[in-house]
């Protein structure tokens, strides 16, 4: 498959997500290794950790960081690391991800036709409150060493005092937030010594993010700068935990000064508890962002100064913007997507997980069975993500196999690339039907979504009633 013209817009070349990447199995194994040291700990490690902990200096080996992070894989083999010396292999675990995001995105980009502007210098400051990034680099030096399986709740509850004095401080709570998820995922699985599985790589890359949190300037934000111009929304990818939510919209920024069109992100999160699932999400996100309305709606959006990290984020603000017009999504995938510039990730951004990558296909045929969905495409196959789809929208797994034509995020995950589907246009009962996994973001007249509102919202009710209950008492 080739571009399908010189001056924008194009065909994705599938042949290229399914080639091999050079390196990426070396790579990823040498994470891996190192993810497994922390399994049992650092304390009193054993022949196979120290051979892991020198497999991963060895692949930062022609890197500026070789010389530190072989004298902490060496410190470490002994028994002997120190703070700064975990912190040391947190860079380098880190730092090979970094380049396996790197090398992915290289690819999908090369595969649709985009293009990335040059990196730009990442700021650093120093960080304030040093004393309290001390104490929580203590605390992980501290889970390092124990390991995964010598977890117990006085190991874990270090991070309490911890995380309840950085909360306060507005520069520090992405790190709190961090460490107080990461405290209560291990908290649910003590004693460590007992758990059948551990999810090794999960908590790999918590500790490790953590670990480099703690350093100074790490929390610096990502600068932004204001923008005008026309917002047209892709469509939304939902991000729902036990005890927080998140919607992410997905969309092409023109500005209002005719320079090239960028792909963004607008996200809002919300708190939430355990019991508020499916359309309940909704209603805790509405009141933060008039533009999950204009994505049920199908409008765009016209910003003025609204800030625009480098990366991409609109740090979104009602005050500066407005409805605009109608804009359907297809018809923004199909004429300004292939046009949109994309942008760089900060380094401590640089995994693999967070790839996502808009992309639009069509003229595809669905093979579906008990295993799992692709869309075939001359010659390939590209697998679908069905498990990503959220049940707080009517796109449905059954939807995607009746589809012509979708809006995705394009993904890597277990070794491949994936499309996680955001909307589709497609043939059910005989009817043409577009379906978007946010279209009741903003409330809907959708007869299935009306009744799952007003489950929703009888769920909401009788939570906010027994909480006001709980504080008059």
């Amino acid at each position: 498959m080739v571009p399908a013209d010189p001056d924008g817009g194009g065909l994705m070349r599938v042949d290229l997500l399914t080639e091999p990447v050079a390196g990426l199995d070396e790579a990823l194994a040498a994470v891996d290794a190192f993810d497994r040291t922390l399994v049992a700990g650092l304390l009193r490690p054993q022949p196979a950790q120290a051979a892991a902990l020198t497999g991963l200096a060895d692949a930062v080996a022609g890197t500026p960081l070789a010389e530190r992070v072989a004298e902490a894989a060496d410190k470490a083999a002994a028994g002997a690391a120190s703070e700064d010396d975990l912190v040391a292999l947190a860079a380098a675990r880190t730092a090979v991800f970094g380049a396996v995001h790197d090398a992915l995105t290289a690819r999908a980009d090369e595969a649709t036709g985009r293009v990335r502007p040059d990196e730009q210098p990442f700021p650093a400051s120093e960080s304030a409150s040093p004393n309290l990034l001390a104490a929580a680099r203590s605390w992980l030096a501290d889970l390092a060493r124990a390991g995964w399986q010598g977890l117990d709740h006085d190991v874990v509850a270090g991070a309490a005092q911890v995380v309840s004095a950085m909360l306060p401080e507005p520069a520090l709570r992405r790190l709190a937030v961090l460490l107080d998820g990461f405290a209560a995922e291990l908290a649910a699985s003590c004693p460590g010594a007992a758990l059948e599985r551990v999810p090794v790589r999960r908590w790999a890359d918590l500790w490790s993010r953590a670990m480099l949190l703690t350093r100074p300037g790490a929390l610096t934000a990502a600068p932004a700068e204001p923008v005008s111009g026309r917002l047209l929304p892709l469509g939304v990818d939902l991000h729902e935990h036990a005890t927080a939510v998140q919607a992410q919209v997905h969309a092409v920024f023109e500005p209002a000064d005719g320079s090239t069109p960028r792909l963004v992100r607008a996200s809002v999160s919300a708190p939430k508890p355990d019991t508020v699932v499916g359309m309940g999400v909704w209603q805790l996100l509405r009141p933060h962002m008039a533009l999950l309305a204009a994505v049920s709606e199908g409008r765009s959006m016209d910003l003025d100064g609204m800030p625009l990290t480098a990366e991409g984020d609109l740090l979104w603000d009602d005050a500066q913007a407005r409805q605009g017009d109608p804009a359907d999504p297809f018809a923004t995938a199909r004429v300004a997507l292939p046009k949109a510039a994309a942008s760089t990730a900060a380094p401590l951004d640089r995994h693999p997980a967070r790839i996502a990558v808009p992309v639009f296909l069509d003229g595809y045929g669905v093979q579906r069975d008990d295993a799992a969905t692709v869309f075939a495409l001359p010659g390939h196959n590209l697998p679908v993500d069905i498990d990503r789809i959220p049940t707080a929208g009517p796109l449905t797994p059954e939807a995607v196999a009746a589809s012509t034509a979708c809006i995705g995020l394009l993904r890597w995950d277990a070794g491949r690339f994936a499309v996680q589907p955001l909307a589709v246009e497609a043939t059910v009962k005989k009817k043409a039907l577009v379906l978007h996994a946010g279209a009741w973001a903003g409330g809907t007249a959708d007869t299935a979504g009306v009744k799952a509102e007003k489950a929703a919202t009888d769920a909401v009710a009788v939570l906010r009633e027994r909480a006001g209950k709980l504080l008059r008492r």
